[in-house]
């Protein structure tokens, strides 16, 4: 039984992922901006923390109040929007810190896109505060799959990992996307708690439980390095 946090776990793919692991009989750690919303779940015996992840300040309210349940087993990092000037904050910044500001935890997953194909391998201009939308989508994709393998390389102890859970149908992805949200949601459970070889392997990007092609920006060494290192001046927080 491990004890597993799912941020961005109101909703979507984030509650599916939350439910299955409770059905698997594993201690779970949900995330939301309003913890009413997430009052089922914590009637099954989830913990709750509470946070609006486009604010770096309670971005590290929810790094506090899951160090004090305990070390996590694994963190999947689900949490994200599609559009608006929040992008960046939610979809890059929040994963940075919280890993940033963690007691390591066995396993890292991190949501990707096969959209992140799309995104540019730029970082100048970016503001990282979201005062400005300076990033789409696909970019912030990108960006987290980068720091999904940066964070593969400066921590090789850790199974670090990104998820494209495809264009399932959820309230992000609408009613009629075509993917298979089972799968979407069940890689992501595996990647965090299973004992297959495969899944405890790092540095991947998985769709589907098998490893796919990623842009190859995401593991070029010095593109990581830069990333890490503007994330690290706009947060004051480098990764250990």
């Amino acid at each position: 039984m491990a004890r597993i946090l799912v941020t961005g776990s109101t909703q979507g793919l984030g509650r599916l992922t939350a439910e299955a692991l409770l059905d698997g009989g594993h201690r779970v750690v949900v995330h939301g901006r309003d913890a009413g919303r997430l009052d089922d779940l914590a009637a099954r015996g989830a913990d709750v923390v509470v946070g609006d992840l486009a604010d770096v300040g309670q971005i590290r309210s929810v790094a506090e109040q899951t160090a004090r349940l305990g070390r996590m087993d694994a963190v999947i990092h689900n949490a994200g929007v599609m559009t608006g000037p929040t992008v960046l904050p939610v979809n890059v910044v929040a994963p940075y810190l919280l890993t940033a500001l963690s007691d390591l935890p066995a396993r890292l997953v991190y949501l990707s896109s096969g959209m992140h194909r799309g995104g540019r391998a730029e970082l100048a201009g970016l503001d990282w505060s979201g005062t400005r939308p300076t990033a789409s989508y696909s970019d912030s994709k990108l960006l987290v799959t980068t720091l999904a393998a940066a964070v593969a390389r400066r921590w090789p102890q850790v199974r670090s990992n990104a998820v494209a859970p495809g264009w399932v149908p959820t309230r992000m992805g609408g009613a009629g996307a075509p993917d298979d949200l089972r799968l979407g949601v069940l890689t992501q459970v595996w990647l965090a708690t299973a004992d297959d070889p495969e899944a405890l392997t790092t540095d991947g990007y998985w769709y589907h439980r098998k490893r796919a092609d990623r842009h190859p920006a995401a593991g070029d060494h010095d593109f990581q390095a830069r990333l890490l290192a503007a994330l690290a001046g706009h947060t004051g927080t480098p990764l250990a």
